[in-house]
């Protein structure tokens, strides 16, 4: 085993296998704070992703965190709104964009990977770590996997591509999630393809050491069916997986969102009476979440429809910038994670004060270059 580049909360390691080849392991080591990831870690990742694209020997990467607790918790919105407030005013605010951009593309870099590239997604999994999960070639959740984009709860968006993730959710379910934030198990990933695999978690080691022992190749094609073949051997027996929130309660969501409007759609959940505890705690969340995130889960569904996933991300920055430099996003922070009072004081304070020129402010692009317009 080889120890490349690493930083306090980042390992990035090579494992040797037979025939010369390696296995490239990237370890989250961030426990206290749950994996939230961090410019420092997203340059990190990113470098290490770099360079293995480019290294004939490194036949697969894994994507793992230290703890089973969880694989990331998100992005690190404390140090993003501490920034914010610092610099009021200044749009974009340039630790933002800098985290943004950076993130993004990284992520983008994960969804279009030659490589294959496994994502051991046990624990929790929201926000920023969503966007690690769910452009992996393989995707591994567990029993412990809880998975979710509370964004609407601090007053920004699913970004990270979930423009581009929730729309290829099965009907109206990621639309659903979206306003929500409701969380997800391993079934639910399953179901509405964040997730490719169902093994233990406590069989993650042996996993890893089965990664390192196995026949890898240079062709890029044949090691994604190896890893396949391999994860198959591990799969979990069905009858370990929790039931599907999101396949149990599919109709009932397809009606609370069949209305045309965003306001019926809001007023249909907020209405709900029905038994799914599920079900009322995320009207509960989506009636205490910001008006303009619901507008924005909205108005992002109906502009990324015909995108690329490029320009989901090129769009998605836009957007996130535009929430660093509105109310919203340092309110929700702080009536979350700060002061914990959970009584966060939304502008505007009602859907129906959200006008279409002040959501347009969310489109506007504070710049002259778009930093990620060489994505393709």
């Amino acid at each position: 085993m080889v120890e490349t580049v690493s930083i306090e909360t980042v390992r990035i390691e090579e494992r040797d296998c037979p025939g010369g080849m390696k296995l490239g392991v990237i370890t989250l080591d961030a426990p206290k704070s749950l994996h939230a990831l961090t410019l420092e870690m997203i340059r990190a990742i990113d470098g290490a992703l770099v360079r293995w694209a480019g290294d004939d020997a490194i036949a697969c990467v894994v994507l793992q965190s230290s703890t089973d607790k969880a694989f990331c918790a998100g992005g690190d919105v404390r140090s993003l709104r501490t920034a914010v407030v610092e610099q009021s005013g200044v749009v974009p605010n340039p630790q933002a964009l800098a985290f943004f951009a950076e993130e993004y593309r990284l992520d983008h870099r994960i969804h279009t990977y030659v490589k294959p590239l496994l994502v051991w997604g046990g624990g929790i999994v929201m926000g920023g770590g969503l966007g690690l999960m769910a452009g992996a070639s393989h995707k591994v959740v567990t029993e412990s996997t809880r998975i979710a984009m509370p964004e609407i709860t601090i007053g920004l968006f699913p970004d990270v591509g979930g423009s581009w993730f929730l729309g290829r959710m099965p009907g109206r379910s990621g639309l659903f999630l979206g306003l929500t934030g409701a969380p997800m198990n391993a079934a639910d990933a399953l179901f509405a393809g964040l997730g490719d695999y169902f093994l233990r978690q406590e069989e993650r080691a042996m996993v890893l050491d089965a990664l390192a022992l196995a026949q890898w190749q240079v062709d890029a094609p044949a090691n994604h069916q190896q890893l396949s073949r391999l994860l198959r051997g591990f799969s979990a027996p069905a009858s370990m997986l929790p039931v599907s929130e999101v396949r149990a309660n599919f109709d009932a969501i397809a009606a609370l969102t069949q209305a045309p409007t965003l306001p019926e759609v809001v007023a249909a959940i907020a209405a709900y009476d029905g038994d799914s505890a599920w079900l009322q705690k995320a009207a509960h969340a989506l009636g205490k979440g910001a008006p303009t995130s619901a507008a924005l889960v909205w108005a992002m569904r109906e502009r990324t429809l015909h995108l690329s996933l490029a320009q989901v991300f090129q769009l998605e920055l836009i957007v996130a910038v535009q929430c660093c430099a509105h109310a919203d996003f340092s309110e929700g922070v702080r009536a979350l994670l700060i002061d914990k009072d959970n009584a966060p004081q939304w502008q505007p304070a009602s859907l129906a004060e959200v006008s279409e020129a002040y959501l347009n402010e969310y489109f506007t692009a504070p710049w002259d270059s778009h930093p990620l317009r060489d994505l393709q």
